[in-house]
């Protein structure tokens, strides 16, 4: 069996690059691989069902042939995220797909089951289960899986409330294995934070909205190069779960930032069908460390940035 270590050990940088609804797919991942970090996508992005087949050829052909063509800086793996609320009428058909194609990394979320965990190690794979809380982490690995994503305040997306520092101190009090740190994480600097902090890898999105291969609206990218800290709004209006989100976009679609409504967690649905359309598609995710974002860029440059960000916290630190 592959463990993590093994698939971390030639990493350009200490980052997962975290999958985003809608805008993560093969062109993102593919650049994020062969740039040199783990790239991800959820599975419900490729639709319909069908299309994560298609999806998953595509990303193992592109590796293929970049490690071929350039044998000395081969591609890093890469993860697809199985959201495993009741309400995935398509959970059990993308597992069938994922542990056909013997994908690497698989992120569970919104649901910890012995089952879904099985069934990838069955082929080698590992599972990483994103928590907002030491309870739900204790949970996760009662259940079975190898790793931890800590999803701390200030992450774009659904996110918890808690701080990085004592959410993952939390964690490391009982847990040695892979962990990995979510939340406002858009710097080399917040990278080498995560490490010394206890994290394995940085868990990395926001970053990557703003990139020439991301699936996003041209005007959602130019908003988080635009953005900072305090544009961010934290609600559970548009999912049933608490998430970070670009005032901005509340803003245009006509709904005043301060003044959101609470939703009904039990209400939360991710039934998708073939011709299936969010109403809050034009909400846009965001996490707090967008400050750091101020281009449009491919993500290979993205990736450079962040690596002589990194060494250079890493030189300055040796330093002290």
């Amino acid at each position: 069996m592959t463990t993590f270590a093994d698939l971390t050990s030639q990493l350009r940088v200490p980052v997962l690059a975290s999958p985003m609804f809608i805008i993560s797919t093969p062109d993102l991942v593919i650049a994020q691989c062969t740039a040199g970090i783990i790239g991800s996508f959820p599975a419900l992005n490729a639709r319909p069902q069908s299309a994560l087949r298609d999806w998953l050829k595509l990303i193992t052909v592109a590796r293929e042939d970049h490690d071929r063509e350039h044998p000395e800086n081969p591609s890093a793996p890469f993860a697809v995220n199985l959201i495993v609320h009741r309400s995935n009428n398509r959970l059990e058909e993308d597992l069938a797909t994922i542990a056909e194609f013997e994908v690497p990394i698989v992120i569970t979320s919104l649901g910890a089951r012995t089952d879904i965990n099985d069934a990838v190690h069955a082929y080698g794979g590992i599972v990483l289960h994103d928590v907002i809380d030491n309870r739900f982490a204790r949970k996760a690995i009662e259940k079975g899986a190898d790793g931890l994503i800590a999803v701390a305040a200030g992450a774009g997306g659904h996110a918890g409330r808690q701080s990085p520092f004592a959410l993952i101190r939390e964690i490391r009090e009982w847990f040695a294995g892979p962990l990995l740190l979510s939340g406002a994480i858009a710097h080399g600097d917040s990278i080498l934070a995560a490490l010394a902090a206890g994290a394995d890898l940085a868990y990395v999105g926001s970053a990557f909205i703003a990139t020439e291969e991301a699936n996003a609206d041209p005007a959602y990218k130019e908003m988080i190069v635009g953005s900072g800290a305090s544009d961010i709004v934290y609600s559970n209006l548009f999912t049933g779960v608490h998430g970070n989100y670009l005032r901005g976009s509340i803003v245009a679609a006509g709904l005043d930032p301060d003044n959101l409504a609470e939703s009904d967690p039990s209400a939360m649905s991710f039934a998708t069908t073939d011709t299936d359309t969010k109403a809050w598609r034009d909400i846009w995710g965001a996490g707090q460390g967008i400050g750091a974002i101020d281009a449009v860029l491919p993500t290979h440059a993205v990736v450079e940035r962040l690596a002589a960000e990194y060494a250079a916290a890493r030189e300055r630190i040796c330093r002290l």
